[in-house]
């Protein structure tokens, strides 16, 4: 039996071997080239300890100002007369006077422990309530002939008042571990600016224990310890006399003087250098002292007396 397949036209077919057989010719003779791969960096070796920390950039913080004796007093001369000028009814003191204002200070720092490694000013306050003034004293730390410069009329913390504190006694640093401020020269109920006209430095002692003036147990709390200016139209003349709640009233004149010359300020200055909060709080035309210093020393010349 024959069996037939059935085939497409010979030409057909022909020519379907004839294309089969080119293509695969070609294929095999000359085969397309690839397209170019894209040039990839070489991979960035693989880091082999921990990632460097960023250090930040060490602060340029200036030395305390120190000079010699001889300069120390050559400065504080300077100042004497500056304050002749320009603080009204400033002081200067007797020799005795200074002698006694010198062994005060001295026995307050003894009993704080605090040394003077450096030549610069104190203030002192006698809370002593006949006396009520401070002294602006030359501490020499290689010389017992302190400078006593003189000063003027102040108001501490008053007894018999409720919720008025005796200002404590004691040295208190003016640090930058807390930033002072400036008053805004508001008015309370009464119509009295109690931090003095706007503008007027406030230095901030810190908190610190006192004795509650209107207590017979003298029992003791805590107040907010400033320096600061007063009322200048109704408190300022009534200076000289204890009328505060605790902190210490200055005149006018002696805060503009203590600002701008910097006398309780050389670690403010040393905190400007890279602290703006410190920068924007000084004014910016000082002329800081290089015998400025840190240190309020409140003493009682009462206590010595044998008064209460």
């Amino acid at each position: 039996m024959r069996t037939d397949f059935p085939v497409a036209g010979s030409g057909a077919g022909f020519l379907a071997v004839f294309f089969l057989l080119f293509a695969t010719g070609a294929a095999l003779a000359d085969p397309m080239p690839l397209l170019p791969e894209a040039v990839v960096p070489p991979a960035a070796p693989a880091p082999t300890g921990a990632p460097a920390e960023q250090v930040a950039p060490a602060l340029d913080i200036p030395p305390l100002p120190a000079l010699d004796d001889e300069a120390a007093r050559a400065e504080a001369q300077h100042l004497l007369m500056a304050m002749r000028r320009e603080i009204p009814h400033f002081q200067t003191v007797s020799a005795r006077d200074a002698d006694r204002w010198v062994a005060m200070a001295r026995a307050q720092l003894a009993r704080d422990k605090m040394t003077i490694d450096r030549a610069q000013v104190l203030m002192v306050v006698d809370r002593n309530p006949r006396v009520q003034r401070v002294c602006f004293v030359l501490a020499l730390p290689d010389d017992d002939a302190w400078v006593v410069l003189g000063g003027t009329r102040v108001s501490t913390g008053q007894a018999g008042r409720k919720y008025y504190y005796l200002t404590p006694t004691g040295v208190f640093i003016n640090s930058p571990d807390r930033l002072g401020y400036r008053a805004e020269g508001t008015r309370n109920e009464h119509g009295i600016r109690g931090l003095g006209a706007r503008g007027m430095r406030v230095w901030d002692m810190g908190w610190q224990w006192a004795v509650k003036g209107w207590r017979a147990d003298r029992e003791q709390g805590q107040i907010r310890l400033e320096i600061h200016a007063t009322d200048p139209d109704f408190l300022e003349a009534r200076l000289g006399h204890p009328a505060s709640e605790g902190c210490v009233r200055i005149p006018a004149a002696l805060n503009r003087f203590m600002d701008r010359h910097g006398l309780l300020d050389v670690q403010y200055e040393q905190a400007a250098s890279y602290d703006g909060r410190f920068r924007a709080l000084l004014p910016r035309d000082r002329t800081p002292s290089p015998i400025a210093g840190d240190a309020l020393v409140v003493v009682d010349s009462a206590q010595s007396e044998g008064m209460i």
